[in-house]
């Protein structure tokens, strides 16, 4: 089966899974693979097919299909102005709020710019009119048919304001390659075994439905639950998702963002999650995410697992799903079921043991106080009570990740996992610090503090923060040492090209800016630093060796050292 047909039956395919019994075709030799699957569901009374000459034409009438009948409509067209003609069409549905699909075939990506016939950059075109949209991707021989899947459901998703968002237009824009005719099957077919969807004729993800009059249902109880709570839009939530899991009795894995009650979750759970004969033998039947998973490769694989169901929790009208392996996406109103469940005792009890088990391990290692999650753990540790800590985005918040567990008064841990750069974090950090009623703390990478030392730079007359911003100082991106970046064949490409050390004196650059730096040497003197509240801003660094990978290949043999039973 070629791509572009193999591609076109998927989407339409996961569209009628989701709902859609109304399809609007143009004509287009660039969309002819899309015409063929949808005559063939036509034919097989999966939908109802109507074909229009003019797009224009077409656009309205999917959205008079969809107006009423509250079901999304998705209206296909060939690339070039006929995607333009729907416009019109886009903006009612979008100020109507009425949930229209548009399915733009388009050329592929090497093809725009270069005054190719018929091609114009499609991606977008539709401005802030549109819920969602997203440019496919052009099929191959190696695409993931589970890719196409999920990304239908999110538009859908959209269109219909399934997680509460308003309904309205979304746009998904196909670029594809000839062949576009099918190749290997006769008219009516059924779809390709290794294209087909989840056997039991349901959406790639289920997504929950609420409504103004009725709240959303509580979430189905599977006895072998893990719960991994990632970064929230509010520090709050981390509380509400770690609560509920312990009303639960589900384990719990959490990055380190929040303001949740850290006993309650297992300590270290990044690297316990890295034990794979352990893992193998202690498999969750499900996982489910709540909020953006963004730091651990450990938690990335054990959701790629085969035969693990993922299931999500989202605050949002959107999920994080990087792997297209999410199976249901619920509410964030879902965690307010207060129903105690009936987890799977033995099993829950392994994990809490794991946990235990890999935290002795880890805190009887003889690693230096400088080594990135020994230091980590100092510094939450000797918080004040209500305090908040910003980290950085690259080492700084993997290193609290990995180090800091256990701790059950109140504190408050954010950072920029929007988009995860290293932009702006000083400024991100004073902000907070002038926003919030309790002390305030940064733990920052020296890479990310000079990125942005104008952050220090605060007029005379200027409100100033009252922050504490603890520098590591490792001479540059550590992290990619713990990548393949780091692999010791590649030492002599890494310092200049990744690494990237500027080599500025920290105390001149403070000095300059008239901003106290303190540089400390040993951790007792970290942590009375650290137990001061803040008055006005100031810089404590750390100056530490780079030696991220032997760390971490420490802490992991650790934790295979303490479940090898």
């Amino acid at each position: 089966m070629n791509p572009a047909t193999a591609c076109a039956r998927v989407l339409l395919d996961e569209l009628v899974r989701c709902g859609l019994r109304d399809l609007v075709l143009c004509p287009g030799s660039r969309s002819a693979a899309l015409a063929y699957a949808a005559q063939d569901l036509d034919r097989a009374g999966l939908l109802r097919l109507h074909v229009r000459v003019d797009e224009r034409s077409a656009g309205f009438l999917a959205l008079g299909l969809a107006k009423v009948s509250r079901r999304p409509v998705a209206v296909v067209t060939t690339s070039g102005t006929a995607v333009a003609n729907l416009h019109p069409a886009v903006l009612e549905a979008a100020h109507a709020h009425v949930p229209l699909l548009v399915l733009s075939a388009d050329r592929p990506p090497e093809l725009r710019g270069t005054g190719a016939n018929q091609t114009m950059a499609q991606p977008g075109l539709f401005g802030g009119s549109t819920r969602w949209s997203a440019d496919l991707g052009t099929p191959d021989a190696t695409s993931s048919p589970t890719q196409w899947r999920s990304s239908v459901v999110r538009a859908v998703a959209a269109a219909t304001g399934a997680l509460g968002g308003m309904a309205g237009p979304a746009h998904l824009n196909v670029p594809l390659r000839e062949p576009f005719t099918p190749d290997d099957v006769v008219p009516g077919a059924a779809l390709d075994g290794a294209f087909a969807g989840r056997p039991d004729g349901a959406p790639w993800v289920t997504v929950a439905q609420p409504s103004s009059t009725t709240r959303p249902g509580a979430i189905a109880h599977v006895g072998r639950t893990l719960v991994v709570v990632g970064d929230l839009p509010e520090p709050g939530q981390a509380a509400e998702a770690v609560a509920w899991a312990a009303r639960r009795g589900y384990p719990v894995v959490a990055e380190p963002f929040g303001a949740h009650d850290r006993t309650l979750v297992l300590p270290h759970g990044p690297v316990l999650l890295g034990v794979s004969d352990w893992l193998d033998r202690h498999e969750p039947e499900r996982v489910i995410t709540i909020g953006r998973i963004t730091l651990s490769r450990n938690v990335g694989a054990l959701l790629r697992r085969p035969g693990v169901r993922v299931e999500t929790v989202t605050p949002t009208p959107d999920w994080t799903d990087p792997s297209h392996v999410v199976a249901a996406a619920h509410p964030f109103a879902a965690l307010a079921e207060r129903k105690p469940a009936t987890p799977d005792a033995a099993w829950a009890a392994a994990w809490r043991d794991a946990g235990a088990a890999v935290a002795r391990a880890i805190a009887g290692l003889d690693l230096d106080w400088t080594a990135g999650p020994r230091l980590a753990a100092t510094i939450v540790a000797s918080l004040p009570a209500g305090a908040t800590l910003f980290v950085g985005s690259s080492n700084a918040a993997r290193d609290v990740d990995a180090g800091a567990a256990g701790r059950r008064d109140p504190v408050t841990i954010v950072a920029s996992r929007g988009l995860a750069g290293i932009d702006g974090c000083v400024s991100t950090a004073a902000g907070i610090a002038l926003a919030g009623d309790g002390p305030t703390y940064a733990l920052l990478g020296d890479l990310t503090f000079v990125h942005d030392a104008n952050g220090l730079a605060i007029g005379p007359g200027e409100p100033r923060p009252d922050l504490t911003i603890v520098v590591v100082n490792d001479g540059g991106g550590g992290i990619f040492s713990t990548l393949e970046y780091g692999d010791p064949e590649r030492a002599g490409d890494f310092p200049r090209i990744f690494t990237t050390p500027t080599g500025t004196d920290l105390a001149a650059l403070c000095a300059a800016h008239g901003v106290p730096h303190v540089r400390v040497e040993g951790a007792a003197q970290l942590a009375a630093e650290v137990a001061a509240a803040p008055s006005g801003l100031r810089v404590v660094e750390v100056a530490v060796e780079p030696r991220h990978r032997e760390v971490a290949a420490t802490l992991a043999e650790a934790a295979r050292g303490a479940l090898a039973h």
